[in-house]
């Protein structure tokens, strides 16, 4: 994760009631447990905008080329890799979790103090030894608030330290600190974000916008962001925040029933740059039910077969 300090600017970020789908169930606990169809932010967060009728942004071609137009769709999660669960893990917890101090090593002047409710087993991303962001993500479904941390490593005595964090509420959607960043380069959530298999495979609707990465950002973010991650200035590439759609034009009806569910989250929400990593890198959970062949089926679209939702004004201080 690439990240730049910025100034500090006032972004709003609609908020409203916790919304759940049609059952009141709360989600399950444990590892990659299933929301049984919560919607975790309200129904007027800008995660949830259905951006299927909004305009396309002017610049919109050059930013994807500046992407890669013949890129494909890369989806970054799935079973197994290398030896570990392949994705972005969660842990869901109640108020019986113990809470445990995070010590931060890199950004704790934008980070959340804490205590943060992490098991001493919490899944990391990339597994145990992992050397990349090894986000930690929990998630207490009695309070709806959302714990999560970058490049994490748990301590002998049950604590943990970790090179930045940020605790949400979710049932608010209230955004960072004005100019901070969080477990994210772009200051924003990234468990709302992820493709999970319970919404996919149970649920057969995504009803959110999703997160993936690019190579190159620009030094500048829009909405919902908070932060950039860059130095170039460059207008032809893409700002933190930037929201994409798959073109309705694109034919999705011969797509797998897995691939198909994705592909329609992505006409309807789209996707948001959350942090500079591979090219159209889409962001989802392990899961061991995934179909992997379903997954990849993803990789049919390149980013030509994306357009760029219209943008309010980068913010570049």
């Amino acid at each position: 994760m690439h990240r730049a300090i910025v100034g500090v600017v006032a972004l709003a970020m609609t908020s409203g009631a916790w919304c759940a789908a049609e059952t009141p169930k709360l989600p399950d606990l444990g590892n990659g447990a299933s929301f049984h169809g919560l919607r975790v932010l309200p129904d007027d967060s800008p995660w949830n905008q259905d951006v299927s009728k909004e305009p396309v942004d002017p610049n919109s071609a050059v930013l994807i080329n500046s992407i890669g137009a013949n890129k494909p769709l890369h989806p970054d999660f799935g079973t197994t890799w290398q030896g570990h669960p392949n994705g972005i893990p969660y842990v869901v917890v109640d108020n019986k979790q113990p809470n445990v101090k995070v010590t931060f090593t890199d950004y704790g002047d934008e980070s959340d103090a804490g205590p943060y409710p992490i098991p001493k087993d919490a899944p990391i991303e990339g597994g145990p030894d992992a050397d990349g962001d090894r986000h930690v993500i929990v998630y207490n479904r009695d309070t709806g608030k959302l714990y999560e941390t970058w490049r994490a490593f748990p301590e002998k005595d049950g604590n943990w330290k970790a090179a930045c964090g940020a605790v949400w509420n979710l049932k608010t959607g209230a955004p960072r600190e004005q100019g901070w960043t969080s477990a994210d380069a772009a200051g924003l959530p990234i468990f709302p974000g992820l493709v999970r298999y319970d919404e996919v495979v149970e649920q057969k609707e995504i009803r959110h916008a999703l997160r993936f990465t690019i190579q190159r950002s620009r030094h500048a973010y829009v909405a919902p962001a908070t932060h950039f991650a860059a130095k170039s200035n460059d207008p032809k590439l893409p700002p933190m925040g930037m929201r994409v759609r798959l073109k309705a034009s694109v034919d999705i009806s011969k797509y797998p029933a897995t691939t198909k569910v994705i592909l329609k989250a992505l006409q309807t929400y789209g996707m948001i740059v959350a942090d500079n990593g591979g090219d159209w890198f889409i962001s989802g959970a392990p899961n061991d039910k995934w179909n992997e062949d379903e997954v990849h089926a993803l990789s049919k679209i390149h980013g030509r077969d994306f357009e760029v939702v219209k943008m309010g004004q980068p913010v570049t201080k």
